[in-house]
Formats: C-alpha cells, sequence, structure tokens
C-alpha cells in the first residue's frame, strides 16, 4: 500500500522512534507535573487524603482533606470548609485549601452534591454545605469553637446553607465571589443577609466579575459597594468602603468588603483573592497563623504541566500503537486533494471558525430547552454542549454537500480505527488513575481539568459517547476533506486544523471579555455562565485540532482523530460538570 509503514518505518515526514519520544516526554511531563503539585499540596508538613462520608438520606459526600502538622485530637486546629462553585469541583478550591492549610487550618474541601464524587443531584441538601460542616465538625483534630466557611459562587451559597442550618456551629464566612439572597428565577438560591446573618462575613467580589446582577443587582462588578443588598448587609445607607471593618468580630457582626482585580473563575488564580480570604480568616478565627504567599499557584502550574504531558501521552501512545501487526494496515499516508489557497479556501476557513460561536449560545438555549435531563442524560450542561455539537455537525453536512469540488479517498478502516481510539484514550485514563493514586492529584490549569470518573458518571459517559462522537467524526471528515490543502507542511496542516475549530473561539473570548476589562460589564449579561464555559473550548477545539491532523496525518482517516476526540471529550465533559437528574 503506497505510503503505510510496517512496524518501525516512517510515515509522511515521521521520523523512526518519534512515537517514543512524545510517549516518554508525556510520561516525564505527567510525573514531574504531578509530583511537583504533590509537592506544594504536602509542604509544611500538610496531609492530603480523599475522605467520603455519608450525607442526608444516605447520599454519598466526597472531600479531599488537608491537614497541617500543628493539628492533632491532643491539640486541635481551627477548621475551614471550603466549597467550590457550579460545574467545578473539590479540586477548582486546591488554591484556597493550600493558603488555609499552610496558616495553620484543618480544610476540607468538599464535592457539592451532584458534582464530582458526591451523589444526589444539584442543589439537593443545602448544596451538602450542612452535610460538609457536620463532618468537620466531628474530626477530633479540629476546634469547634474555630471553624470558617468559605465558598466561591454557588459554593458560597453552599456555606450559607450551612450556616442557616448550623448558626452556632461556626464563627466566620467568607463568600468569594458569591452574595445573600440572590435568586434564580422566582426561587431563593441563598439565604438573606441582615447585618447580624451570617456571622463575621467577609465579601470578596472582583472588579471584573461577569455575575454582578446576579449577585448583587449592579451592572457592573466595580459598583457592588454600591449594591443596595450589599449595603442593608453592611448595616450602611451608604456606600461600602473596601477594606473597611464594619460591626464587631466578638459580637459576630463584623463585615468587610475585598475588590480583588480579577474575574469570576478568575478568584481561583488570584493570589489577592485568595489572599483576602486568608487575612479574613486571620481576623476572625484564633489559633492559625495566616501566611501570605502564592506558592499554592505552583501547584496548578504542575497540573497544568501534566495536562500539556497526558496529551502528549497520547499523541505517542497512538504513533506507537499505529505499529503493532494488529494496527498496521491502519497506516497511510495522506494526499489531499484541494489546490493551493486562494480567496474561496480563505472564505471557507472563516466560515468554518466563525459558525460554531455564532450558534454557539442560541444552541445552548436550544439544547437546554429541548434536552431535559432524563436518565440516560442527568446533565443539563452536557445535554447544551451536545446540542451544540450535533446542530453544528448538520450545518457541516448540508454544507459539504453543497460545497462542490473533488473528494479525497479515506482510508476507511472503521474496526481498527475503534479499537486503537480506545487504546490511546486508555492510556490517558490509566496515567490519571496512577497519578490520583501515588499523588491525590488530577490534571488541570484553572477552568481546564481532566478527571477521574465515579461509577455513576462512567454511566452517563456511554451515553453520550455516540452521540458526541458522531459530531466529531463529522468535524473530523470536514477538515480534512474540505481544507487540507496539496503540499502543505506539517505546521501549515496543524495551523489550518486550529484555525478551523478554534480560531473562531478567540474571536468570541475577545468579544466577550475586552468589553468586560474596558467598561466592567460583559456586552450580554444573561450570558455570563455561558461565556465562562466558553473559556474552556479555546484549548479543548486546539485540542482536538492536534488529535485530528496528527491521527490523520499517520492514517490518511478522519476516523481514528474521531474517535479518539468523541473519547476524551465526552470523558472530560461527563466528569467536569454536574448532575441534574437522579432517578
Amino acid at each position: 500500500m503506497p505510503g503505510s509503514y510496517a512496524f518501525g518505518g516512517k510515515l509522511a515526514g515521521a521520523g523512526v522512534g518519534q512515537g517514543w519520544k512524545f510517549f516518554l516526554l508525556g510520561l516525564a511531563l505527567v510525573f514531574a507535573g504531578s509530583y511537583l503539585a504533590h509537592r506544594i499540596q504536602t509542604m509544611d508538613g500538610i496531609r492530603v487524603s480523599d475522605v467520603r462520608f455519608t450525607g442526608t438520606d444516605g447520599t454519598p459526600m466526597s472531600g479531599l482533606l488537608y491537614i497541617p502538622r500543628t493539628a492533632s485530637a491532643a491539640h486541635p486546629a481551627p477548621g475551614i470548609l471550603a466549597i467550590h462553585g457550579y460545574i467545578n469541583s473539590r479540586e477548582t478550591q486546591d488554591g484556597f485549601a493550600i493558603a488555609f492549610a499552610r496558616s495553620g487550618y484543618v480544610v476540607l474541601a468538599i464535592d457539592q452534591t451532584g458534582h464530582g464524587y458526591s451523589g444526589a443531584t444539584v442543589a439537593a441538601h443545602g448544596y451538602g454545605g450542612p452535610d460538609g460542616l457536620k463532618y468537620l465538625r466531628s474530626l477530633d483534630i479540629v476546634d469547634r469553637d474555630n471553624i470558617g466557611l468559605e465558598g466561591h459562587s454557588m459554593g458560597g451559597w453552599a456555606v450559607l446553607q450551612a450556616a442557616a442550618a448550623a448558626p452556632h456551629d461556626y464563627k466566620a464566612i467568607v463568600l468569594e465571589g458569591s452574595g445573600t439572597g440572590v435568586r434564580i428565577g422566582s426561587a431563593l438560591a441563598s439565604p438573606e443577609g441582615t447585618p447580624d446573618f451570617p456571622k463575621n462575613l467577609g465579601v470578596v467580589y472582583s472588579r471584573y466579575d461577569e455575575f454582578a446582577p446576579l449577585m448583587w443587582r449592579v451592572d457592573r462588578a466595580a459598583d457592588v459597594n454600591q449594591s443596595v443588598p450589599l449595603k442593608a448587609l453592611f448595616g450602611t445607607d451608604a456606600a461600602v468602603k473596601t477594606g473597611q471593618l464594619y460591626g464587631d468580630i466578638a459580637g459576630g457582626t463584623a463585615r468587610m468588603l475585598y475588590t480583588p482585580a480579577t474575574t469570576h473563575p478568575g478568584d481561583h488564580i488570584s493570589p489577592e483573592a485568595v489572599g483576602n480570604a486568608v487575612d479574613w480568616f486571620g481576623r476572625t478565627l484564633t489559633g492559625g497563623a495566616p501566611r501570605a504567599s502564592g506558592v499554592w499557584l505552583f501547584k496548578e502550574i504542575g497540573t497544568g504541566i501534566a495536562f500539556i504531558g497526558v496529551v502528549m501521552l497520547m499523541l505517542g501512545a497512538f504513533d506507537l500503537y499505529l505499529k503493532l501487526p494488529a494496527f498496521v494496515r491502519l497506516a497511510q499516508k495522506p494526499e489531499p486533494v484541494r489546490d493551493p489557497r486562494r480567496g474561496k479556501w480563505w472564505l471557507l476557513l472563516v466560515v468554518t471558525a466563525l459558525v460554531p460561536v455564532i450558534t454557539f449560545y442560541p444552541f445552548l438555549y436550544t439544547g437546554q430547552k429541548l434536552m431535559v435531563p432524563s436518565p440516560p442524560f442527568p446533565q443539563s450542561i452536557t445535554n447544551q454542549i451536545l446540542i451544540w455539537t450535533l446542530f453544528n455537525g448538520v450545518i457541516t453536512v448540508v454544507a459539504s454537500l453543497l460545497l462542490k469540488g473533488p473528494e479525497p479517498r479515506f482510508n476507511a478502516r472503521t474496526r481498527g480505527g475503534i479499537a486503537i481510539a480506545c487504546l490511546t484514550v486508555g492510556t490517558a485514563y490509566l496515567a490519571l488513575l496512577l497519578m490520583d493514586f501515588l499523588f491525590k492529584v488530577d490534571f488541570r490549569f484553572w477552568v481546564v481539568a481532566l478527571k477521574l470518573m465515579s461509577p455513576r458518571q462512567f454511566g452517563s459517559f456511554l451515553a453520550y459517547l455516540v452521540p458526541f462522537t458522531i459530531g466529531f467524526l463529522i468535524m473530523s471528515r470536514a477538515l480534512h476533506a474540505k481544507l487540507a490543502v496539496k503540499g502543505d507542511s506539517r505546521a501549515a496542516q496543524y495551523w489550518t486544523g486550529i484555525g478551523a475549530l478554534a480560531g473562531g473561539f478567540v474571536v468570541l473570548l475577545l468579544v466577550q471579555y475586552v468589553p468586560l476589562f474596558l467598561t466592567g460589564a460583559l456586552p450580554m449579561p444573561a450570558e455570563a455562565l455561558n461565556a465562562i464555559i466558553s473559556i474552556q473550548f479555546l484549548p479543548l477545539m486546539t485540542l482536538v485540532a492536534l488529535i485530528f491532523v496528527f491521527t490523520w496525518r499517520r492514517t490518511n482517516s478522519h476516523l481514528p482523530g474521531g474517535f479518539i476526540a468523541g473519547l476524551f471529550v465526552t470523558w472530560y465533559i461527563v466528569a467536569g460538570t454536574a448532575v441534574q437528574y437522579a432517578g
């Protein structure tokens, strides 16, 4: 077969041993990044353990427990319950948890109900907040008279629920990017705040937070000090002054506003936002020794390096598997049929890049209406992304049928493509499983996170896998059939793929965040959640493009790349979002 190679041969400019180079470098990055993250989260003698406990109505609950070396049953330490926001997980709080633990606090970072490895659905049992507080207080290493509550976004609602359920069981609270008395439609999502409730409250609200209209009923986050609910909470008719202490700590009525210069998701990687929380607990809890340090950021860098490494590991593994006798017939040199770039080609590239982002908000909204969470498809956000994927697939198929021009002959070995894709993604999963076992970390940087799946999530993964894979197969075929150009260099092929699949999201993020930083408000405030979700699509679609081009260059097929992307992205989304239906 022209262009194919036997065991150990060459293909499309790939040198002998390139697969091993990718594989070993990826493995090294995975291990080194994970080890760095482990060393940072356990420095100063901190112990990190995975804890599981039973919540209300037998709900399984999950958390990470950070124990400073100063804490023991003989010498209990102050404790902090830290809770992440919507469609995040316990690991998202790692910056706060490490900073708190290094300051001498025992920290319990839980998965909210319906998130991560906790059971039930979103918002069940007070988002899991009351159960988390109860468990934290049950630990003999925790000083029950010095417990703080910290929650980001929806996690703020969770700790407010805990404070309302057990008003005598905590001493201070920090709301990061969150608010009291928040309403979703007509429903009250978080308890109303007063000058007396919750006790000793620190409000950390960033100057570019996307959710200002929802959380504090102001158009711009920079105007949060003018918020009517916030002023009522602080017991003043005047604008709240940042950094000024209101009320009395001893009486439990203390309040302080902090306004770090970041965004809503930016709180997680902002030394200022994390430092504000450390400062407040240093003022209101006793027994800790607050340390202003951003060393925790290196944990995020470490797991980010591991994420890059696992991608390289997958690509290297694919190259190595392709040389096995079982897959040698998959190997084939691609032969693009498109003529060198002219105006129509550039127009097609621009349209290909922009249509998915133009349809992003409308199709997510449509998905919310069309796919109500149900037994096979229980995740609302995943359903929305699925509809966006499939509807764009339909647009791509119709456009492909209308476009004239020669069609390439692809290598159509489906069973081999499925098998090698399963082995490739399975290798990445095993790497994550090993790093979790050795170092208790996942692969993430900021809002981009790859987690192991729970048994419940794996069942959902199987349901979502087929439709997502269909969408990626359509995407992969269109990229190689319509945009691959004769005589292109390897670099040009990769940049074409990245431009087509991820370029539009660069535009979308600029359209959203340039106005936010210039004016203080998103151009479409009602789409704040989807704006934040779209941040992940830039690195995720870049990764998909790399997979598509890498596998196509070695197989002349759109199938392996489509199958790998389907497996990987479905795993990524299902493990990282929330469950709205658990019947």
